[in-house]
This record gives C-alpha cells, sequence and structure tokens, in this order.
C-alpha cells in the first residue's frame, strides 16, 4: 500500500485540493491509493458491492491534465466519492442490492453522478445497501450485509448503510446515498458521520432508482459539514431531465458557512424527545446545551401529527413502492425465470427475486391501493401528510430550526430486529417526518456513549433552508459538538 493510503482515512475535500495544488500528490496517485485502500478495507465491512477503477482513473487522468494546463479542475478535483447502489452509472453495474439486478448495466448516468464528475470527483465504485432502498438496518442487501466500522457486530443503519460506512472507515471523502424516510440520516447517525436530506426537489432524481417516488431524495454523507455542503452544492440545481427539480435559487452554502447563529430561535418538539435511549437523550441534550451558549434561544414546541407518522409513511411509501416495482416483472426489466405460463413467469421471477422486506413492502401497498381500500387507506395517509406538513409550517413561524433526535438509540446488533419488521420501522420514527413534509434535514454527531457508540442530532429547517441549516451544524462542529 503507497504512503498516501495512511493518510486516506483522514482527508477531507479541503486537504484534497490543498495537496493537488501543492503537488504533494497527482490525482492518478490519490486514485490508485484510494481504491487500493478500499478494497483492502471492504473485507471488514463489506461496504461496497464493486468498484470503478477505470472510470475513476480516466476522471483522475482528466484532473491532472486540467491542472498541468492551469486550467480549473473543479471544486471536487481528485476527491474520492462512493455512491449508493441505487444510483445509475453508465456503464457500471447498478444491482440495487437485488438479485434482480445482479447483471444491469445502466446505458446513462444520473444527473448527480454527471455534477460530480464535471466537478473533479472520483467515482470509486458503488455501495451496499437494502435491496431497492427498503431498510433500516443494510440487512436486506441480496448479498449480505454491512458491517458498522464503529462496531461491528452492529448494523451501519439504512438504507445507505454503504455509503455511511464507507465514509465512517474512511475508504471514500464523500458519498452519496439516498433518503425516503431517513435512511441517509439514520446511517450517518449510527456511523457517525454527517448525512444530510435536502429539500424535496433540490437535487435531480433523473438516475435514482425510485422506491417511493414522492419521497426519494439524494443526499450526501461525510465527515464535515462544510463537505457535506460542498458536495451538496454540486450537485443541487434544477435539471430538465426531473420534472419534480426545484427552480428555486442555489444559494453559496459553503461562503454561508460564518458561524453568526446568535439568536437564532430554535425549537424542540416535544412528540421527540419521548422514548429515547437515555445515553442518546442526555448527548443530545448536551448538543442542546452547546447551542445556547454559542447564542441560539431554545424553547420546547409541538408536532402534534407525528404520532401518525409512521402508520402514515408505511401506507404512502409502500403503496408507491408496489407501483415502481411493477416494472421488474422479467418482462421489461430483470433477468427472467423459465416457466409455461405468463403467470407462472411473473411469479416465479418475483418470487425468487424479491427479498423478504420486499415483497412485505409490495404486498402491502398493493393491498392499500387495492378497490375498497383506497379511501380507508392510502386517501387517509395522504390528509396525514398533509397535516405534519403543516405542523412543520406552523413551528417555523415561531423559530428557525428544530432539533431533535435521529433514531431512539444508537446502532443495534446484526440480527437483533431482522425477525421484527414493527420494532424495525420504528427506528425510522423521528426521521421520516421530515420526509414526509419535504423539508431540508440532516444528522451530525454529537457524541459516543459510554460503549463507543455514535449518536446524530437532527436538524431541520424551512423549505429550501439548506443555508440555515448548515450555518448552525457548522458552528456546532466548530465548537466541538461533535466530540459530544
Amino acid at each position: 500500500m503507497s504512503a498516501i493510503s495512511s493518510g486516506i482515512a483522514s482527508l477531507t475535500i479541503d486537504q484534497v485540493r490543498k495537496g493537488l495544488a501543492a503537488r504533494e500528490f497527482s490525482a492518478v496517485e490519490l486514485t490508485q491509493s484510494a481504491l487500493e485502500f478500499a478494497n483492502a478495507e471492504n473485507q471488514k465491512t463489506n461496504a461496497y458491492l464493486h468498484f470503478s477503477p477505470e472510470r475513476a482513473l480516466e476522471a483522475a487522468e482528466r484532473v491532472d491534465r486540467k491542472l498541468a494546463a492551469g486550467d480549473d479542475p473543479g471544486p471536487l478535483a481528485g476527491v474520492p466519492v462512493a455512491l449508493k447502489d441505487v444510483i445509475v452509472t453508465k456503464g457500471v453495474r447498478t444491482t440495487c442490492g437485488s438479485r434482480l439486478l445482479e447483471r444491469y448495466i445502466p446505458p446513462y448516468d444520473a444527473t448527480a453522478v454527471v455534477r460530480l464528475e464535471q466537478a473533479g470527483g472520483i467515482i470509486l465504485g458503488k455501495t451496499n445497501c437494502d435491496e431497492f432502498a427498503m431498510g433500516s438496518s443494510n440487512e436486506n442487501s441480496a448479498f449480505g450485509p454491512v458491517k458498522n466500522p464503529v462496531a461491528p457486530d452492529r448494523v451501519p443503519g439504512g438504507s445507505s448503510g454503504g455509503s455511511a460506512a464507507a465514509v465512517a472507515q474512511g475508504t471514500a471523502v464523500a458519498a452519496l446515498g439516498s433518503d425516503t424516510g431517513g435512511s441517509v440520516r439514520q446511517p450517518a447517525s449510527f456511523c457517525g458521520v454527517v448525512g444530510v436530506t435536502p429539500t424535496y426537489g433540490r437535487v435531480s432524481r433523473y438516475g435514482l432508482v425510485a422506491f417511493a417516488s414522492s419521497l426519494d431524495h439524494i443526499g450526501p454523507l461525510a465527515r464535515t459539514v462544510g463537505d457535506a455542503a460542498l458536495v451538496l452544492q454540486t450537485i443541487a440545481g434544477r435539471d430538465e431531465n426531473d420534472s419534480t427539480s426545484a427552480f428555486a435559487p442555489l444559494p453559496d452554502y459553503v461562503a454561508a458557512l460564518d458561524g453568526k447563529i446568535k439568536g437564532t430561535r430554535i425549537g424542540l418538539p416535544r412528540e421527540y424527545f419521548e422514548g429515547l435511549a437515555s445515553e442518546t437523550g442526555d448527548l443530545i441534550a448536551k448538543g442542546v446545551e452547546l447551542l445556547k451558549k454559542l447564542g441560539c434561544e431554545v424553547r420546547e414546541i409541538s408536532l402534534p401529527a407525528t404520532k401518525y407518522a409512521v402508520a402514515c409513511y408505511y401506507i404512502i411509501a409502500t403503496a408507491e413502492a408496489s407501483s415502481n416495482l411493477a416494472r421488474y416483472d422479467g418482462v421489461r426489466y430483470t433477468s427472467r425465470a423459465e416457466a409455461e405460463t405468463l403467470s407462472d413467469m411473473y411469479r416465479a421471477t418475483r418470487g425468487a427475486g424479491f427479498g423478504a422486506e420486499c415483497k412485505r413492502r409490495i404486498m402491502l401497498g398493493t393491498y392499500v391501493l387495492s378497490h375498497g381500500y383506497y379511501d380507508a387507506y392510502y386517501l387517509k395517509a395522504q390528509k396525514v401528510r398533509a397535516l405534519i406538513a403543516d405542523d412543520f409550517r406552523k413551528a417555523f413561524t415561531e423559530v428557525d430550526a428544530i432539533v431533535a433526535p435521529v433514531a431512539p438509540s444508537p446502532a443495534f446488533k446484526i440480527g437483533e430486529k431482522i425477525d421484527d419488521p414493527l420494532e424495525m420501522y420504528l427506528s425510522d420514527i423521528y426521521t421520516i417526518t421530515g420526509d414526509l413534509a419535504g423539508i431540508p434535514c440532516m444528522s451530525v454527531p454529537c457524541g459516543k456513549t459510554s460503549a463507543g457508540l455514535p449518536v446524530g442530532m437532527q436538524i431541520l429547517t424551512r423549505h429550501f433552508d439548506e443555508t440555515g441549516m448548515f450555518r448552525l451544524a457548522d458552528a456546532f462542529e466548530k465548537a466541538g459538538g461533535f466530540a459530544g
């Protein structure tokens, strides 16, 4: 392993840029070392499903050529990045953690991938995830679970557990995940890194394999708030390929990290602090105290519709999943099981191809959309979703940001909840509301328990106010909040 490898695990984007500018290493040298290091470390976590060395080295050569010519290589020049394997990559396998897409090679790149590479980012490979992004522990991948690099006997969170583990392990400087009900923030919390879910529509979903289209977001994971802000700055913005991407102006998130948070009004929703593990609650309380010392005004608020959030989410998300996953039938997409009749072929293809969690959600979603149940379940869930969004709208007339837990407890042990779906679903109780409302939210580390397990603190702001969210998180980080 090269001399550069020993330092890769702690590099930030700024350090990569400075190292390239000072000619301490070339982009190709850094990429070769990063690939070597990631391959060696992956045996410990199973964070990556596959690597893309040819593509990575070609991108690194482009960066070196620009540097040699005196051209601007981009804000992410030479930065090793990992992608969750639900984000399509031209010529590079995209499996969604499923046997159904085990051999699928997309003919195009997701918009977020195009923008990363245009900014000089180096795509090392694709990370493991719960099948079709359905899960809270990364145990539902057809290619084996991911192990938490902080505690290998525990889950990294899901469904973006591979991306969170890669950043925590140091095999990628930054990564992209997808968040439908907390799938960026919860793994970020469990692995002790920064995870961001932007406003719905802030980042194009073109090239993101759909789970629940009205809830899916692409978001960055990184080791620092500044790095996460820069990655989001790079991938965000209107995209003509995605009609749901927003026309909203794109601020300079990094320039806004000025530490000016004195007087920021922070709300603590009482519904979010019930049922917390004691050490989790204590660490978040310490985080809140630090924000007070930095000049923030803290008050208790209420988000009364929160108690309906889990039921609401698992009706809407499964209904949309049922529709989106109908295409994987052996005719339109995926490999095909041989059978004598068309219905037997469908049954054999989907029965053998989908894992247990996907089947559970498809069946539940099909049920709530069926004749006689649509009004009783799906329509009512949409009305509850409007109530949840209205709770946040009212809250943001009183406060500038909301601070809350990310999960009820730190990372749980592998196998601990896999046979209890309801208990697993409840681990999303504090994150799904942000997705249902479509607001920006993020997880920042706020210390570790006595057992050394990371705990994340959640920050939520009004629609398209990622700037305020990042400013608050950055001030918290620089004041030592990550250490607890």
